[in-house]
């Protein structure tokens, strides 16, 4: 009878586990994702990775806002007990149903590190419902062999039509006191360098993370960091906590909770303080969690692309990977200015008469010294000249509040545009446009078709953008919904004038690309221009690919071959590690950002900048561990060339590697260019050596890197 009993007991339990709890594996078996709900109806998750715990039990929801905005109304006696209800989808769910699928495909991207990427995922999608209220929520899990997905969807429903989001609840519980490699929590920028610290140590080393300087920044708690975020454990596990397609929808931080060693999400608010106003149906972005016991698999992962939509852009002809100099870092460095006139003490466009004032004779977007750069490009195989400060406005462009900062079409006397736009085609070079918002948002939207057409009429095929400063109106941020909106209107608007992006200064991107891949470049982090702004951390570039990069390509704008700077600054870096980054910090768009006269200089380490590809078919990465060292050797699209870069710390050390991606039976010149026995990011960092060695799918190589160091390779087949 006790036996009976006894498996009448498990069946029952058995029984209720089908019912509120239910597990998903990955297509591999590596990882396993269990849901379930708690007594109280709230939705949890937990995560692990052959075997080890990943994330431990999390919670999930959304706590809503009750305001004069909601159709829903809270009368009677029990109206605080409804409405506590209504701000609630967190808890009060049971399961309605659930639905399964897998799901494997190979797309190819327009342009990437991969000419195919494999989309492999098994899914389940949960539909949650409270009876309380008479709403439902649904939770789709994703689970790859590299990571896991998930978002909320709010499907069409008579009681859940306008809401707003008062905070989402997304929980990331850690399985010990990891290592993290993080910035601040910011709503309005991502231009740190990282602290590398345990979990634990975040809350005390906040203010020394927070580096004062950059024009717009907000703090929002002494606990906040960003994503995306890098992790590590003692076990040696890796893991990535980031967004994917982040549409409609502010930009998602976390905010660590130290005595449960939780992380949960923290949206960026707008002007009122409300965290994301959405219309039914509609789905949040997707939360994602990248994880592996080798960190050369978090950078070769697509998880944050396959979580994105398809490709909308039906004819891509013309977004073309862009090799790039530009009239930039000459105003970056202190050499030159972005105004033409030191005459006036404010601008009104339209009022002010640039005609009638003083040149200051420091202005470096003049005619002249534009063809200098289209002279250089054309010479060395540079597809585009970027021509910064061009437009009047630039006397009084930021730090005012100013809305009407800048027209978008009206050159300074000194810039001919016409015919610098005739003299860069006659050399097969095309300028590179750039607009300047000031963050006035609303500005460059009415003024953005005008400013289009400008570029299609003189041949323009790309615009950088720039958001220096508050975001107008005043009170919203770089990272809020409506901004995040605007950057995208941007990026389809210009997708019809068919032309290319590159935002800087706006949100960090989180794989949209692939649905937009006109969306070229991104820079939305600490870039070169710091290294003349007091420099950047030693193993900055080794983290990097880790975080920031694991959204989409980043425009940091390498090349610096003299590291004395025109301000008096000095570029924390040797020139072999200048070369690297080429192939090391992954994006379609490259800039060689020193002036022509310092590659003059160098024209044999300058060889490889002219030489390196900008759009691969395959990616190897052979070395990599966050904020040490990366190397990683890419085959250029549609040859049989290869490159590759290795990037180093902040302690000198000995790169191994193999050539056993090369095809066998071929023989390859290898060109060295690397960090001389002598080099010294401080004292010597121009020190380097210039080797051609001939390699096979057979060998190895032992690379000496000086901290901050590095080096390049070219590696070609050799005919017979």
């Amino acid at each position: 009878m006790k036996k009976i009993n006894f498996l009448f007991f498990v069946f029952l339990a058995c029984l209720g586990f089908q019912v509120n709890a239910q597990q998903l594996r990955s297509p591999n078996g590596n990882f396993i994702m269990d849901f379930a709900l708690t007594p109280n109806g709230e939705p949890s998750y937990e995560l692990r990775y052959k075997g080890k715990s990943v994330i431990n039990p999390s919670r999930l929801g959304l706590a809503l806002k009750s305001d004069m905005n909601t159709t829903t109304t809270f009368n009677g006696p029990d109206s605080a007990a409804k409405k506590k209800q209504y701000e609630s989808l967190f808890s009060g769910f049971e399961i309605a149903g659930t639905e399964r699928t897998t799901f494997d495909e190979t797309w190819q991207p327009v342009w990437g590190e991969t000419k195919f990427v494999r989309n492999h995922y098994n899914e389940l999608e949960i539909t949650l419902i409270q009876k309380a209220t008479d709403r439902n929520m649904k939770i789709r899990f994703r689970l790859f062999d590299d990571g896991l997905g998930f978002r909320y969807e709010f499907p069409q429903q008579k009681n859940l039509i306008y809401f707003t989001i008062q905070e989402e609840y997304s929980q990331f519980a850690m399985t010990g006191d990891h290592t993290a490699f993080w910035i601040p929590g910011d709503y309005d920028t991502q231009e740190y360098n990282y602290t590398t610290s345990k979990l634990s140590e975040i809350k005390g080393l906040m203010k020394s993370a927070y580096e004062e300087g950059n024009v717009s920044q907000t703090l929002f708690s002494p606990t906040g960091v960003q994503t995306s975020l890098m992790l590590k454990s003692k076990e040696g596990l890796y893991i990535n906590l980031h967004e994917a397609a982040c549409i409609d929808y502010p930009t998602m931080h976390l905010n660590f909770d130290g005595k449960n060693f939780t992380f949960q999400s923290w949206l960026t608010p707008d002007v009122h303080g409300d965290k994301g106003r959405l219309q039914a149906p509609c789905t949040s972005p997707w939360r994602t969690i990248i994880v592996s016991d080798d960190a050369r698999d978090i950078l070769a992962s697509k998880m944050t692309y396959n979580l994105n939509e398809p490709n909308r852009i039906e004819n891509t002809s013309w977004i073309k990977p862009t090799k790039y100099v530009g009239v930039w870092w000459e105003m970056i460095t202190g050499k030159n200015t972005w105004s033409y006139t030191n005459d006036f003490p404010s601008v009104q466009l339209g009022k002010t008469d640039f005609t009638k004032s003083k040149p200051n004779g420091t202005h470096g977007a003049t005619t002249s010294n534009v063809k200098k750069y289209i002279d250089f490009a054309a010479k060395h195989g540079f597809d585009g000249v970027l021509v910064e400060g061009w437009n009047i406005g630039w006397e009084d462009w930021f730090g005012h509040g100013k809305d009407y900062v800048f027209d978008f079409v009206t050159p300074y006397p000194d810039f001919n545009l016409k015919n610098l736009n005739e003299y860069a085609h006659s050399k097969g070079v095309k300028l590179i446009m750039h607009h300047e918002t000031s963050g006035s948002v609303r500005n460059y939207e009415r003024h953005i078709d005008t400013a289009f057409k400008l570029m299609k009429q003189y041949g323009y095929n790309a615009v950088k953008t720039g958001y220096v400063g508050q975001i107008l109106p005043l009170g919203e941020h770089h990272y809020s919904q409506s901004t995040n909106n605007h950057y995208q209107f941007v990026i389809e608007k210009a997708a019809r004038y068919q032309i290319m992006v590159n935002a800087h200064e706006a949100v960090r991107p989180t794989g949209i690309a692939r649905t937009w891949p006109n969306m070229i470049g991104n820079e939305s982090a600490r870039g070169t221009e710091y290294q003349a702004f007091g420099g950047n951390a030693l193993n900055h570039v080794t983290i990097l690919p880790f975080t920031r990069l694991i959204g989409g390509p980043m425009d940091y704008t390498p090349g610096i071959f003299e590291m004395n700077l025109p301000n008096g600054a000095h570029l924390n870096s040797t020139l072999a590690n200048q070369l690297a980054l080429y192939v090391t910090m992954y994006s379609p768009l490259q800039m060689a950002a020193d002036f022509p006269e310092n590659y003059d200089r160098f024209p044999d380490a300058f060889q490889f900048i002219k030489d390196v590809g900008i759009d691969w078919d395959d990616s190897k990465y052979l070395e990599a561990e966050p904020g040490q060292y990366i190397t990683v050797a890419r085959k250029e699209k549609n040859t049989d060339k290869w490159f590759l870069g290795s990037v180093n710390g902040n302690d000198s050390r000995t790169s191994k590697i193999k050539f056993d991606f090369l095809d066998a039976g071929r023989t390859y010149l290898a060109t060295i260019y690397a960090d001389a026995p002598d080099a010294n990011f401080k004292t010597k960092p121009q020190a380097y050596t210039v080797k051609k060695i001939k390699v096979t799918h057979k060998d190895n190589l032992a690379q000496f890197c000086a901290a901050a160091g590095g080096y390049a390779i070219s590696i070609i087949p050799i005919e017979k």
